[in-house]
């Protein structure tokens, strides 16, 4: 693996051939490092990188990995991959082959970012866990598919956290008008007043435009508003479920029509909200403050305008379609616990039932 001095520049450079991915020779020449040893440690990271079996770097692993992706997922998923990886997985695991990392392994690093606490003493979340310990597993599955490797080490070494919070921040109603009450600016109360009253997501409220209030009292959401990278972004709906149209009572869309026409200039396709989700998020805890209310995220306004859809008595498929979820299991597995004890439910209505049925006739032996 030589390097060579460019006399001229008084630096060095890199000067190989390799095989490409679909088995033809290619030549590759990179100038411009310092040292003969930038030079050496460059063409061996490619070299490296090009690897199609498990003696390739984790960290290696990660660019390429990265790069298939990158065409195929949402801007936002890649950035907290990318977070993910070079913050709690690469500074772990970036040095080692992946074939070298085996469950103990795996198990270790789990027990240190269980044990981790931050300068409050606070550890990650049992969610938290369940994320990075499902980033790690899914690049050793494409490790397995692509590099050769013979199993994934994440499922023997078995996961850690939970998939679910144990709670999530739900107001009720009440509790809701005590905090609306508290804000002046109409922007900011509609905005929470369609999270609370729809039930769509935050990146949903923030692509919306004029054209999206229909004539019929609906909201139309194809829609989605993210920034990654700092740059702001319209895309496509989480799922394809969550492309619908979302009935609104009459006073939320006579609150939408002058709003709308009290800004000046708009057009049908310019976004009506400009503030970002963090504006979102500081305004929620003020109001919180304010009212002396239990604190709660914005997206639990989302599960706020469910509980209350299941104590007025609506049905798991109705829910479902109005919140945009792919599959009305996903609504259940997310809200089922709100619902009443069906178990308990069931025996009552059976007594009921015994308590209206004429009386058996007996007969003597």
């Amino acid at each position: 693996m030589p390097a060579y001095k460019d006399k001229k520049r008084g630096t060095w450079y890199a000067n190989f051939y390799y095989m490409d991915w679909t088995g033809e020779r290619k030549h590759k020449c990179k100038r411009g490092f310092k040292t003969q040893r930038e030079a050496k440690e460059y063409e061996r990271n490619f070299l490296n990188q090009e690897k199609t079996n498990s003696d390739i770097l984790f960290s290696n692993l990660v660019e390429n990995y990265l790069e298939d992706m990158d065409s195929r997922l949402k801007p936002t998923t890649m950035e907290n991959k990318r977070y993910i990886y070079e913050k709690k997985l690469l500074p772990y695991f970036g040095k080692l082959k992946i074939k070298d990392i085996t469950s103990i392994t795996v198990r270790k690093w789990q027990n240190e970012m269980m044990a981790y606490r931050d300068k409050d003493g606070k550890p990650y979340s049992k969610t938290y866990l369940k994320t990075i310990n499902n980033q790690l597993s899914a690049i050793m599955n494409y490790a397995v598919k692509h590099y050769r490797l013979p199993s994934n080490p994440c499922r023997i070494a078995g996961s850690m956290g939970k998939s679910k919070a144990d709670e999530m921040g739900i107001w009720t109603k009440d509790q809701y008008d005590k905090f609306i009450v508290t804000f002046k600016k109409p922007g900011t109360r509609l905005a929470f007043n369609i999270l609370f009253y729809t039930g769509i997501r935050v990146g949903e409220l923030l692509a919306l435009t004029p054209a999206d209030i229909l004539p019929e009292k609906r909201i139309d959401i194809n829609k989605n508003f993210a920034r990654a990278k700092g740059e702001d972004l319209i895309l496509d709906p989480k799922t394809s479920k969550s492309f619908r149209s979302i009935a609104i009572p009459d006073f939320l869309y006579d609150e939408i029509q002058q709003y709308i026409s009290s800004l000046y200039g708009i057009q049908p396709e310019d976004r009506i909200f400009y503030f970002t989700k963090s504006n979102l998020e500081h305004e929620i805890k003020r109001g919180a403050d304010k009212a002396g209310l239990p604190k709660i995220r914005v997206h639990d306004l989302r599960h706020s305008h469910v509980s209350m859809l299941i104590d007025m008595g609506f049905d798991i498929l109705e829910i479902s379609r109005r919140i945009g979820h792919e599959s009305t299991q996903t609504t259940w597995d997310t809200y089922g616990h709100l619902y009443p004890d069906s178990a308990q439910r069931i025996a009552d209505e059976l007594e009921k039932i015994n308590q209206i049925a004429p009386a058996a006739v007996v007969t003597s032996q």
